[in-house]
């Protein structure tokens, strides 16, 4: 039976979203959100009042920047693309998750 999709992991949204928009170049806001789901693979969903206040919040600490444009269907849309600032964050971030990782790995292992 899967899982139904889940809340987002405290602490885990920036580093999706930066992630997100270096591998996939400017995306409006839709389009990061739904693009986490894609490779979330339905464990995780995610809506307007989760994604938006985190863009903001990037953005307000220059992880990221905006610029208006025309979404695939001809509507206004804000493009939101990685800043210099957002790949050293994204950086240290990985690095932090990775240590993270190894460290339950070890603590949820085979103690025998």
């Amino acid at each position: 039976m899967p899982r139904p999709p889940a809340d987002v992991p405290y602490g885990t949204l920036d580093l999706m979203v930066l992630k997100t928009l270096e591998q996939m170049g400017p995306l409006h806001g839709y389009g990061i959100a739904r693009r986490i789901e894609q490779v979330a693979e339905g464990m995780l969903a995610l809506n307007q009042g989760t994604i938006y206040p985190a863009l903001l919040r990037l953005e307000q600490r220059g992880w990221i920047n905006s610029e208006w444009g025309s979404s695939e269907n001809n509507r206004r849309a804000r493009f939101y693309s990685i800043a210099k600032a957002g790949k050293r964050q994204l950086a240290a971030e990985q690095q932090s998750w990775a240590h993270t990782v190894a460290m339950m790995q070890r603590m949820l292992g085979d103690q025998s």
